[in-house]
């Protein structure tokens, strides 16, 4: 017995030395973490300071959220936003002893101690209170080895108590629901909220908490978009956990149980989600902006627009960006259909056709392989390998074996689009849909591209023969004559035979888009004159000073061709197209303001008369109400007040429509990006049947809205009398038997001339008096 004893007593002291020995060992382990041996762990001075990344946020004119700019899809809101329910739900499912502990919930702890650590079970849970859930999500986990999760848990444990000792409950809450990650790569219950309901976190119901706080256990798993079973499991979960705590009695429980999650999903990654092309030219914008002095921090860092919150205000109206895109796919889908059925077998994307073969040597890595000194076969060998790709389609976008030039042949035949809508008296840009689908097609057709403007040139010029003192009641022949300065040029029109003893007015000219008539126009009135005339209105691209820019032979924008639109129903101005109108910091202290950011808006000049003005306006109501683009009456049975002019290219590479109304004008183009590649024939390609319907369909969907009633029902001022008078006049004319017996041959000869000598006299006024003068 007393053998017995000794050895007990013997092996209690062993016992007692290894404990000992291994809660020493475990103080030197926890200092070694302590002072950062593991790692630099915050101290209180920084933790006092959190200033956690946050998503920028760029907010339409009515300050809605139309997208985002982050690294982490982060952005904060106050305790005072959170609707009860919300923090019930997650104290109840989280950490039901938040308001006891003071970050270490020793209960839980010792369990994931025995679960976790001594029997190496990660599945086990528990003992993450919300503060310690905190310290992972504002600094994240290393990898440590075989010591990780022992060296997360101590690391996140010191800094969970100096985060309860530096912030109140309703602090480390308002923390925790900023940081924490739900699903979709989102982070914090405002971004949540919005993404996945469309709602701000201070309008959620409870299913909706219930749902976004159960997808904190498994963000993937109990994502409510990905697996909307699961996640009502999960909910359910939520909602018995409040139950059971006191925060829900049985009937509410089982009524918040039985309703079912109504996700309103809402993209705002960069490449998805509402204006996608118009966001990224945002961007680029605040790139350049934020560098300048006067536009940064007081400290005089630069702001960070992927980490410090900003709030970027736009003009872009949210609604009718929808309108836009929809009318876009609805007409692109369709006609993209027509456009491939018209060509069948032959058409000129396909593998062999020169469309082809010139845009292959333009792929960089075409020319990657031609520059490590690969012969034609071994480019195409390796060209020819298949690899997985998303392909997309304007039915549902599929996964796809495909090779390089399987890939290129293919979206070789796609067309594509732009759109935008300005408000003239601004400049505000309303609506901006740069192509048919960003994640494809990155090329901004707004502001990047820049195609021959066809047709949609002539009020330039028209304009221009108006300033110079042209009767708007000249009249014009539409026989087809050689320019023998130009290498004799003979411009002719669209269509069949024409009288060539019929002389059209300059309103019946423009308005049914007479090419004859619009080079004579232009060398009657001037070169120099007309482009003197385009530059005043806003266009900024070079025109070279040919005649055939009388048939749109000129690379313009389509956003600089807005522009220059404005001005004729803007007081003759041109306005300056606005993305921005405001920069806030995250605390809401305005960065930027209107005047910061547009100075020049006060500084444009009138580019013609008014006078001129109201002409022109009539010349391009006629071409609605009575010339190229009557199917805008007839087809879309549009009543409202509108002028605009249509647009085709050479070999019908280009559609163009240009809509004015009183208060929004809006341009749209369609054409395909390889610019070898045109419609198979006018009646398909003409802008009035590949780009006007974009507008049309636009305008239908405006009208249906009451909301725009301000836009939709406006009224062109009326023409002044003078201007009436001006215009009274039959739109043609036939010249009597002697003129054309007599007088053609020298009437032609003058157009064949290189130049004219400027008329005296300018605008409507000159030839108001002119004609006086011969009555």
């Amino acid at each position: 017995m007393t053998i017995t004893k000794v050895n007990v007593i013997k092996w209690a002291k062993r016992i007692g030395y290894g404990i000992g020995i291994l809660l020493a060992l475990f103080i030197c382990f926890y200092a070694s973490i302590y002072f950062g041996l593991w790692g630099k762990i915050p101290n209180s001075k920084y933790l006092a300071q959190l200033n956690q990344s946050q998503a920028t946020q760029v907010l339409d004119a009515n300050n809605d959220l139309i997208g985002k700019i982050y690294v982490y899809d982060r952005q904060s809101i106050t305790y005072d936003n959170f609707p009860q329910h919300l923090i019930d739900a997650l104290i109840a499912t989280e950490d039901v002893r938040f308001y006891e502990h003071s970050g270490i919930d020793s209960k839980s702890l010792l369990r994931v101690f025995f679960k976790s650590i001594l029997l190496s079970d990660d599945s086990s849970g528990g003992g993450s209170t919300i503060t310690l859930q905190l310290a992972k999500n504002l600094f994240g986990r290393k990898d440590y080895g075989p010591f990780g999760i022992v060296v997360n848990k101590i690391r996140e444990t010191i800094v969970a108590r100096r985060i309860e000792r530096l912030y109140t409950k309703e602090e480390i809450l308002t923390l925790y629901l900023n940081t924490v990650p739900f699903p979709d790569n989102t982070y914090g219950i405002e971004s949540a909220s919005e993404k996945f309901f469309n709602s701000h976190t201070k309008d959620l119901t409870l299913v909706q908490s219930a749902t976004l706080v159960g997808s904190l256990k498994a963000n993937n798993s109990y994502n409510p978009r990905r697996y909307p079973e699961k996640s009502r499991a999960r909910k359910n979960v939520v909602i018995h956990q409040m139950q059971k705590y006191g925060y829900l009695n049985v009937e509410e429980a089982n009524k918040a149980k039985s309703d079912s999650i109504v996700i309103d999903y809402q993209n705002y990654s960069p490449n998805e989600g509402l204006a996608p092309y118009f966001r990224a030219e945002i961007k680029k914008q605040l790139d350049t902006l934020l560098k300048q002095e006067k536009f940064r921090k007081p400290d005089g860092e630069m702001y960070n627009i992927y980490h410090d919150g900003l709030k970027i205000h736009t003009t872009l109206d949210n609604t009718m960006q929808r309108y836009a895109e929809a009318a876009m796919t609805e007409h692109m889908s369709d006609l993209q259909r027509q456009f491939e059925k018209a060509y069948g077998q032959n058409a000129p994307w396909l593998k062999g056709k020169a469309a082809f073969e010139s845009a292959k040597k333009r792929l960089k890595s075409y020319k990657k392989l031609k520059a490590q000194g690969l012969d034609d076969k071994a480019i195409e060998d390796a060209m020819k390998r298949t690899h997985q790709i998303d392909r997309f389609s304007w039915d549902e976008t599929t996964v796809a074996s495909m090779s390089t030039l399987d890939s290129l042949e293919y979206y070789s035949k796609f067309l594509n689009a732009g759109l935008v809508s300005l408000d003239p008296a601004t400049g505000a840009i309303k609506a901006y849909v740069g192509g048919i689908n960003y994640n494809f097609f990155q090329f901004d057709h707004i502001v990047q591209s820049k195609r021959q403007v066809g047709s949609t040139f002539k009020p330039f010029v028209y304009t221009a023969a108006l300033e110079q003192g042209m009767d708007p009641c000249t009249y014009f022949p539409l026989k087809a004559i050689t320019y023998t300065d130009v290498n004799n040029w003979r411009p002719t029109n669209a269509g069949g035979p024409v009288d060539e003893d019929l002389n059209y007015s300059l309103q019946m000219a423009l308005s049914n888009s007479i090419n004859t008539i619009a080079v004579k126009v232009l060398y009657e009135t001037g070169l120099g004159n007309v482009i003197d005339q385009a530059k005043k209105m806003g266009i900024e691209s070079h025109i070279e000073a040919v005649p055939s820019i009388a048939l749109g032979s000129s690379n313009l924008s389509v956003l600089e061709l807005a522009k220059a639109y404005t001005t004729f129903v803007n007081g003759s101005k041109a306005s300056t197209p606005i993305f921005i109108t405001k920069i806030e910091d995250k605390d809401g202290n305005i960065i930027a303001d209107y005047k910061d950011l547009h100075p020049e808006q006060e500084q444009n000049r009138m580019a013609f008369s008014n006078e001129t003005r109201q002409v022109m306006l009539e010349f391009m109501k006629a071409t609605v109400n009575e010339g190229t683009a009557t199917r805008l009456r007839s087809t879309y049975q549009l009543p409202n007040a509108l002028a605009g002019k249509t647009g085709t290219t050479q070999d019908n590479k280009d559609g163009w429509f240009v809509g004015i109304m009183p208060k929004l004008v809006t341009v749209t183009w369609v054409g395909n990006d390889n610019q070898q590649i045109g419609f198979s024939s006018t009646g398909l390609g003409q802008g009035a049947n590949s780009a006007l319907p974009i507008f049309a369909k636009y305008l239908q969907k405006l009208n249906a809205d009451t909301n725009y009633n301000r836009i939709t029902r406006a009224s062109f001022e009326n023409p002044s009398e003078a201007v009436l008078n001006a215009l009274n006049c039959d739109p043609t004319k036939t010249d009597g038997f002697f003129k054309r017996l007599f007088g053609s041959n020298k009437k032609e000869r003058r157009f064949e001339k290189k130049e004219k000598k400027k008329k005296k006299g300018g605008g409507i006024f000159g030839w108001l008096k002119k004609k006086d003068k011969d009555e």
